[in-house]
């Protein structure tokens, strides 16, 4: 049996109709059918406009971003999606912060509302910095399909590992 990495906190009812859209060769069809084409956000410049958009709408008080960028070093399955960071540095008699939010360079070429959702994520890591109810709730906020795309984007992540590429 393959083994399912991105889904090992997923009901067995849920595995095992995953386990069959595999043998079936019906996975990739499937996430076709619900995400037929890619974003055209490709530039580290996009990615920023893009995510400064979405903070603007929904989290305008929240602490600026300095950095926005596609990651070749992130490593989806021990890293997570993407990264925020927060750096605290002294330079002179002032304290500098910055946010960054780092997105694994693999969601470069995927549909907008699997990027929308990783960011969505990090975004929300401003405001809370554990994942718990607090965090859920903001996610859902900004993003009202949130746990939908987040399981969608593992089934993808599943096809990627074991097929390869879907666009």
């Amino acid at each position: 049996m393959q083994d399912l990495r991105y889904l090992t906190d997923y009901s067995e009812q849920i595995t095992v109709q995953v386990r069959r859209l595999i043998t079936e060769q019906q996975l990739g069809r499937m996430l076709l059918k619900r995400y037929p084409v890619t974003h055209e956000i490709k530039t580290d410049k996009a990615l920023y406009n893009f995510t400064n958009e979405i903070k603007k709408q929904f989290l305008r008080k929240a602490q600026s971003l300095s950095k926005v960028v596609f990651d070749g070093k992130i490593n989806v399955v021990h890293q997570a999606l993407g990264v925020h960071s927060f750096v605290s540095r002294v330079q002179g008699n002032k304290l500098k912060a910055k946010n960054e939010i780092r997105i694994g360079v693999v969601f470069k070429n995927a549909p907008i509302e699997y990027l929308r959702m990783i960011l969505v994520h990090e975004l929300a890591h401003l405001k809370e910095k554990q994942h718990n109810k607090a965090f859920y709730s903001l996610c859902l906020h900004m993003e009202p399909a949130y746990h939908q795309l987040e399981f969608d984007l593992r089934l993808y992540l599943t096809h990627l590992e074991l097929f390869g590429a879907l666009y």
